[in-house]
């Protein structure tokens, strides 16, 4: 089968979805499948083809963020695709190159599936826009563009149940599959902590609470940071270990030393390879306070390096966090003051932190990368059987045709969308929870 990915995000960006699409995509291949990804070009990667990655042109570090924004290119990206001729598309975003996969599946005549990774509407900060009022319309939009971008697509997959229960109350008509997101189980289960406690300086009888992702704004860190300024008040023997970059990590660096020696906060920075297994090894508890994840991929990679762990009930979270079996699950409103104090019990029960491990590693074990690509690929060849191909030749005024209707279904779901910036109606305002 020959499947071509679209994606705004993909590797060297580190990311939850950029991280999705590149294991999908290697274990496809692994499996027997031809991948072909059209990506935005990012750090060193230069525009054009390089092996089986299209890399466009595309504005990086978008409004101080750490995405690429692609530029349009649309006769670049179709000839591609018409060299590759894929089987299926599979589009990883409702915007930017989404968009041009849904164009190119539209007239090539292929199906296409999307994966609703991200709960968009958490993201508008990265709009250039300033005014604070003009938030409830953005996300109304977002959630409105997500749901049409769906409903024009062949399958949906959700990362997990409780975000296709979402997608449905807000208005989803397209089947929604459930499939997580895979992760290499071994390879998380294989980290060394004391070597990076030691190449940290971190003491070998230290107490380690940590976190692990990107240190932006939609990740409730502030939040996080809050609560751990606590624990790092109560036991002295506590270090916090903080792996990742992004914007907030200066205010959340501010907040955890505020009441404390800054030398019991280390934050490394983003780590690869070897030293991001070893980074989950060197903590005895993982801590995430999300609450935009629709699947909470981090989680799953504690998991499986054994870590049991405390965490706000959130969409995606409480579909891999089961409290009193592999961690502790608070309520989504839980204050700083509780979420402590969940974490400074964990830590005081080596033998509930026992229980919770094992029961974490059985849990990782159903999110293995090999068995979770094994069903999107079956998915893939389920659509194609549903699928209505047409074996008719088309000529020039079908073809002209074919464009018109696509650019209007675009247009209708553009309609749509400013539409639902000025309407307030259930599936819009369907609740995050």
């Amino acid at each position: 089968m020959k499947i071509a990915m679209f994606t705004n995000n993909y590797v060297p960006h580190v990311g939850g979805v950029a991280r999705s699409v590149k294991t999908l995509e290697d274990q496809c291949r692994r499996q027997g499948h031809e991948v072909r990804v059209i990506a935005p070009e990012y750090g060193a990667n230069a525009p054009g083809a390089c092996g089986d990655v299209l890399r466009v042109p595309a504005i990086r570090n978008f409004h101080g963020s750490d995405f690429s924004v692609r530029l349009p290119l649309p006769s670049h990206v179709h000839t591609a695709l018409l060299e590759f001729s894929p089987d299926v598309i599979h589009s990883h975003q409702p915007l930017l190159m989404g968009i041009t996969a849904l164009r190119e599946a539209w007239k090539n005549k292929t199906p296409i599936v999307f994966t609703h990774h991200t709960l968009y509407e958490e993201y508008i900060h990265y709009l250039p826009l300033d005014s604070a009022t003009l938030a409830p319309i953005l996300k109304r939009c977002a959630i409105k563009l997500a749901t049409e971008y769906s409903n024009r697509c062949s399958q949906v997959i959700a990362p997990s149940a409780s975000v296709r229960a979402l997608l449905l109350d807000r208005g989803v008509t397209t089947p929604v599959e459930v499939i997580p997101t895979g992760i290499d189980t071994r390879f998380f289960a294989s980290g060394d902590g004391t070597r990076l406690r030691r190449k940290l300086g971190i003491p070998p009888h230290a107490r380690v609470i940590g976190h692990l992702g990107r240190l932006v704004q939609e990740k409730n860190l502030p939040f996080l940071a809050g609560a751990l300024n606590q624990v790092l008040q109560r036991a002295s023997d506590v270090i916090v270990l903080l792996v990742g970059d992004g914007g907030a990590l200066e205010h959340v660096r501010e907040i955890l030393a505020a009441d404390c020696d800054a030398g019991r906060v280390v934050t490394p920075g983003r780590m690869v390879g070897s030293d991001l297994a070893d980074a989950y090894a060197a903590m005895d508890i993982f801590t995430f306070a999300s609450k935009s994840e629709t699947q909470g991929l981090v989680l799953a990679e504690a998991m499986a390096a054994g870590k049991p762990t405390v965490a706000l009930d959130a969409p995606g979270v409480r579909d891999i966090l089961r409290d009193g079996y592999n961690g502790i699950l608070l309520a989504g409103d839980a204050s700083c003051a509780a979420f402590a104090a969940a974490t400074t019990r964990l830590l005081a029960d080596p033998d509930l932190q026992g229980q919770f491990a094992a029961a974490a590693r059985a849990t990782a074990a159903e999110y293995a990368e090999a068995h979770c690509a094994a069903k999107v690929i079956d998915l893939y060849q389920k659509v194609l059987v549903q699928y209505e191909h047409s074996d008719d030749e088309t000529n020039a005024w079908e073809r002209v045709l074919t464009a018109v209707e696509i650019e209007w279904q675009l247009f209708s779901a553009k309609m749509a969308v400013a539409s639902a910036a000025v309407t307030l109606n259930s599936a819009a305002e369907a609740p995050l929870e």
